[in-house]
């Protein structure tokens, strides 16, 4: 004879929802933080740099600035449904600060760098990033070591 037991209905998110509450919840005085996906790409000798930035306000969400030779875009993605969840929703989208940051040439300064955001993209034109960098081709002799002396009456002829 067979025996049919029956279980309480057991939510598989149950568990991980309260590990995760305990590791991250709101009483552990961390920021979460998320790091937007990036594109560099060359127009000419610019560089445009692309951020995705889903949801954000343009104006108060986001900051670009050029600090010590760097492009730093950094800003929040705020949580504003976070009283009107009931504890059973899935939540893949990340909230909290980003801050991505990208070295530039010594010759760019501020005036060199402006921003637009449309449809969830910022993205960043930084003129003349590759503005005279093109290799120069240096000959090479068959023969001694050039000395200075050398190079000097070669310059001059």
């Amino acid at each position: 004879m067979n025996t049919l037991v029956l279980r309480g209905r057991r939510d598989p998110f149950a568990e991980f929802d309260a590990l995760f509450r305990t590791a991250f919840g709101p009483d552990t005085g961390r920021r979460t933080r998320f790091v937007p996906a990036a594109e560099v790409v060359r127009d000419g000798d610019d560089a445009l740099v692309s951020l995705e930035l889903p949801g954000l306000d343009a104006e108060r969400d986001i900051s670009v600035e050029v600090d010590g030779g760097r492009l730093v875009v950094s800003g929040e993605r705020r949580d504003e449904r976070a009283e009107e969840r009931d504890g059973r929703s899935l939540r893949e989208v990340r909230y909290g600060t980003f801050r991505r940051s990208f070295t530039l040439p010594q010759h760019v300064t501020g005036d060199d760098v402006s921003a637009a955001y449309d449809a969830g993209i910022l993205t960043v034109r930084v003129a003349g990033v590759y503005a005279g960098s093109t290799a120069q081709r240096i000959p090479v002799t068959a023969g001694p070591t050039p000395t200075t002396e050398a190079a000097d009456e070669q310059a001059a002829a």
